[in-house]
């Protein structure tokens, strides 16, 4: 007996989305730098400089998207089984936090965390889309070897701060994508430094400049460094970020920078891949 369904190819190793371009996976060796706070900002900024843009938010321990991109109504299911994703400042969205919202922590072994990634890149009508911009947990486990066993990921962004300690677990992430042999897109640097808004001198909190020694250190670009700034974290509390204030906005302007080198990164990484291998069934 065959394997295909409904005449689709047998699902045997990664299957491409239909209709979606770039799968953009964005990844920390741990939490509590910032992954999702620039996941969301490039999202929106992507979308702002006139590209079609999904977000997955994949980190079912802690999703945080539905707060910070204002959004939070349960997903239609249309048609033979397919989840509408929900839609706000011109990006689609998906999340496990708009299917248990509150503060019911998810307590899932990994064969149901991979039934649910699957579900949220296969059953989610996406559309046609530019990029789709994945955020991840924290760390090297379940979710991420899920998505990479799921879809064939264009490449992926490690977040870190410059402290020792992020930049020791973000090189744990390197590894895990390399061992894979998934294309790093490179490194960006969060809360890189602080300007007193007094005095406006910068003070580097974390020592600015970690991740960007780590890139040249693993031969990765570096994809920008964004500053430690009261109006981002307070764009993301308030389902507002602050890429929405567009490229010129001064705590914007780093997003943007850093949403336009990723793009170059992707049509490297595109123009590099071996003629015909997308069209593999």
């Amino acid at each position: 007996m065959s394997h295909s369904h409904a005449g689709g190819p047998p699902q045997r190793g990664p299957q491409p989305i239909p209709g979606v371009d770039n799968i953009v996976a964005v990844g920390s060796g741990k939490g509590g730098v910032g992954k999702t706070t620039i996941a969301v900002n490039l999202a929106i900024a992507l979308a702002k400089l006139g590209h079609k843009v999904g977000l997955l938010d994949a980190d079912v321990y802690g999703p945080n998207v539905p707060l910070m991109m204002h959004a939070s109504a349960q997903p239609r299911v249309v048609g033979e089984n397919r989840i509408e994703p929900l839609e706000n400042y011109g990006v689609k969205l998906i999340s496990v936090g708009f299917l248990n919202p509150g503060d019911k922590p998810l307590i899932w072994r990994g064969p149901m965390l991979h039934q649910m990634v699957r579900q949220f890149l296969q059953q989610v009508d996406w559309g046609t889309l530019d990029h789709l911009v994945v955020d991840l947990p924290p760390g090297t486990g379940d979710v991420a070897i899920s998505l990479m066993q799921t879809v064939p990921l264009t490449g992926a962004i490690i977040v870190s701060t410059p402290s020792d300690v992020s930049l020791q677990d973000a090189r744990k992430a390197i590894e895990m994508f390399r061992q894979v042999k998934v294309d790093i897109l490179g490194m960006v640097e969060n809360m890189g430094y602080f300007t007193c808004p007094h005095c406006h001198h910068e003070i580097d909190i974390f020592s600015k400049g970690g991740a960007e020694r780590t890139a040249k250190e693993f031969n990765l670009p570096f994809l920008g460094t964004i500053e430690l700034a009261p109006d981002i974290r307070k764009g993301g509390d308030s389902g507002s970020p602050v890429s929405l204030d567009g490229p010129d906005a001064e705590h914007a302007k780093s997003f943007y920078a850093f949403a336009e080198r990723v793009k170059a990164r992707l049509d490297e990484v595109k123009a590099a891949a071996p003629e015909g291998v997308v069209q593999i069934q």
